[in-house]
């Protein structure tokens, strides 16, 4: 099959690169991931004006009816940057998320706030004995007379401590484990009761844990249908991994030049050491990794807003195993071929691996995807 992008996408593609070339390079990448904030509230700005923000939301809501394939050619320029800012959590999961499940008066308040950069979402649907387990919800949800109080813990918030609202899975029916039975809802950062502790990961961006204690929410705090949540919010995580496997191409491809770019200016015995067939062989192993990779991340892509399940969990579950091992050989090898500069904070390599090992791990490393592609191979599935 031919892919190739419009005109538009690739205009919106050369916009991007050159805003990270000018306004993001390395030096001030680490800056603002040391910083307080984690990431650069200039950089969100100038996305929202861009038009990143809105990417996805309908044009009746001020959005511009972006697909998948328009997220995915926006994350590859994410990976490329190694950008910090939170597109991931508050546009294409919880955005998305919004647009597809809350109602039409929710939809109003919040979708033009995001689209113009004055509201950050983080979904919290994870805890931390169900692992990747989506279904595996223990934090309750009880209902009371102004509306619900919910009461459990999260793990793992992606971009939690920056997040002006949460986006919690709460169990209103059923036993933990089930799939029916959870519900979704909408809290606000100062909700009484409600508990962030935010933390820095490995790669530089962030996370948060939250504990609820009796929180209370209205009834308008509800998105979607309650006991029937999990089938939106796992739609929503799907999106998010097509989306992440587009940032590990990015990566992937941005740590193929580097290598390829050093091979071809270190010296030994007075040659360059690209010259060494070996060397040559791994290079050309980490170049078809990146090819595959980015096929893979395509068909995830294309089925990222399909409505069947199992087609949508088949492509995304594909893709994520595969581009996790591809990222693995790559990552490593680059750092072998660097030698102990592949290693060190201030070289931009061990930043690259350190990112495409946390996209491994975030909704399930590949072992767990691969697990998950074989059952949708069962009669059963």
């Amino acid at each position: 099959m031919e892919f190739n992008y419009t005109e538009e996408q690739l205009a919106l593609q050369d916009t991007l690169q050159r805003f990270v070339s000018r306004d993001y390079n390395f030096d001030k990448r680490r800056a603002f991931a040391s910083s307080s904030l984690g990431y650069s509230a200039e950089a969100w700005k100038q996305y929202a004006e861009l038009g990143l923000l809105a990417l996805p939301f309908p044009e009746e809501l001020g959005g511009l009816g972006g697909n998948a394939v328009d997220i995915m050619l926006v994350m590859e320029q994410f990976g490329q940057g190694l950008l910090l800012e939170p597109y991931l959590s508050t546009v294409v999961i919880c955005g998305a998320l919004i647009r597809d499940a809350a109602v039409d008066s929710v939809k109003q308040k919040l979708l033009p706030d995001i689209a113009a950069g004055r509201l950050k979402i983080s979904l919290a649907a994870y805890e931390a004995a169900g692992r990747y387990d989506l279904s595996y919800v223990s934090c309750t949800a009880r209902q009371a007379s102004t509306g619900w109080q919910l009461s459990g813990r999260k793990t793992v918030v992606l971009d939690g401590g920056s997040a002006d609202y949460f986006l919690v899975s709460a169990r209103s029916g059923g036993n933990t484990g089930d799939r029916d039975g959870i519900s979704l809802f909408l809290v606000a950062r100062d909700a009484p009761g409600l508990t962030v502790a935010a933390y820095p990961t490995q790669s530089g961006a962030r996370a948060a844990d939250l504990l609820l204690e009796n929180v209370s929410v209205g009834v308008d705090a509800l998105v979607g249908a309650a006991l029937h949540a999990l089938e939106v919010i796992e739609r929503a995580v799907d999106r998010g991994i097509a989306a992440l496997n587009a940032e590990a191409v990015g990566i992937i491809n941005a740590l193929n030049d580097t290598t390829l770019n050093y091979l071809k200016t270190r010296k030994q015995f007075g040659v360059a050491i690209g010259t060494f067939q070996a060397l040559k062989h791994k290079m050309a192993d980490m170049l078809i990794a990146a090819e595959q990779s980015r096929s893979m991340a395509i068909i995830a892509a294309v089925h990222a807003d399909s409505q069947d399940g199992l087609e949508r969990r088949r492509a995304v579950s594909a893709a994520k195993a595969y581009i996790g091992q591809a990222g693995r050989l790559v990552g490593q090898t680059a750092v072998q071929m660097h030698g102990g500069m592949g290693v060190v904070d201030e070289h931009i390599v061990s930043h690259y691996f350190k990112r495409l090992t946390m996209i491994d791990l975030c909704f399930g490393d590949a072992d767990f995807h691969l697990a998950k592609f074989s059952d949708t191979l069962l009669p059963s599935a």
